[in-house]
């Protein structure tokens, strides 16, 4: 199953509103299909394996990070069926489709045809890979990491601005793999006026994997680009369901402000600035007791000489 879920990683931020899926079929012991959910939601990780197996598939296990979805759509047959004709022993699932269409009418029509089926497994690691999909169906919105580079004493820029470069290259290339696993991008309309940023994933062999631009407040910027007048109005971006907020200090306040941010990307530079520009403005916080409890640390690391830490919103 973590292989599988490794797998599903592949798919995101590239499968729109359909959760990026992944799916490993083993026989005897041995891989003899594997998929994930390919770009614009199809073909689904299931039929992509299934095609891969063939008629190995027939006893075999079959992993899959949720479940095989069971709602007719004019864009293929069911996974459910397609499962049910190749006939393996069993399915093993992460977790349950939060979709009312399929939620656990998946599991029971293969039940129903005499396949073991078993739900559960690793799904808090299959829920955080798919967590754009999840929070797409729950609060209406995409997902949204907040990524902020800094200085050790918390700037993000000189006083005047300058913030080329305040982490080093490894950072960098760090945080436009992150680009490339969201499907859009958000700065502000100050950013925009300072730094006319493009926004791109620029990484040898991910270069077709930049997010969609989007900007925060009015600005000038290509036709491409999306422009909302507010954070909430990231519930109306089409086909988004991972969303990078890159900053900078007020764009950052205004997510935190209006509870919108799910995943904290933070780098640190081993520098200090001193007077320099704040990585966050005001967020209204009124009493010190509010701010605790609210993130938990998932992993911190050494990117060369700098500090990545990543957090997300407590349970």
């Amino acid at each position: 199953m973590a292989a599988a879920i490794a797998l599903s990683e592949r798919g995101r931020g590239r499968t729109g509103d359909n959760p990026n899926v992944g799916c490993i079929i083993v026989k005897d012991g041995i891989i003899v299909g594997r998929g994930w959910t390919q770009p614009g939601g199809r073909p689904h990780a299931e039929a992509m394996a299934l095609e891969q197996a063939g008629k190995a598939t027939k006893g075999a296990d079959i992993y899959c990070t949720m479940e095989p979805c069971a709602h007719e759509s004019k864009r293929g047959p069911t996974c459910v069926d397609l499962v049910k004709e190749a006939a393996p022993a069993r399915v093993i699932v992460a977790t349950l489709d939060i979709d009312e269409r399929t939620r656990r009418q998946g599991i029971d029509r293969l039940g129903e045809s005499g396949i073991s089926v078993s739900v559960g497994v690793l799904e808090q690691q299959a829920h955080r890979a798919m967590a754009g999909f999840f929070t797409r169906m729950e609060k209406g919105r995409p997902h949204v990491t907040l990524k902020l580079a800094m200085s050790l004493d918390g700037c993000i820029a000189m006083a005047d601005g300058t913030s080329k470069w305040i982490t080093g290259k490894r950072a960098r290339a760090h945080a436009h793999l992150e680009r490339a696993r969201c499907d859009a991008i958000l700065v502000g309309a100050g950013t925009v006026v300072a730094d006319n940023p493009g926004l791109d994933v620029r990484l040898t062999g991910l270069e077709g994997r930049s997010p969609q631009p989007v900007v925060l407040g009015k600005a000038e910027v290509a036709d491409h680009w999306t422009e909302i007048s507010e954070p909430e109005a990231i519930a109306e971006l089409d086909q988004t369901s991972w969303l990078l907020v890159e900053g900078g200090a007020a764009t950052a306040a205004s997510f935190l402000k209006a509870d919108l941010v799910d995943r904290l990307l933070l780098y640190r530079a081993p520098i200090m600035i001193g007077g320099g520009l704040q990585a966050i403005g005001d967020i209204g916080l009124g009493s010190l007791d509010v701010a605790h409890g609210q993130w938990v640390r998932l992993d911190r690391r050494d990117l060369g000489q700098d500090m990545l830490e990543l957090y997300e919103r407590a349970a």
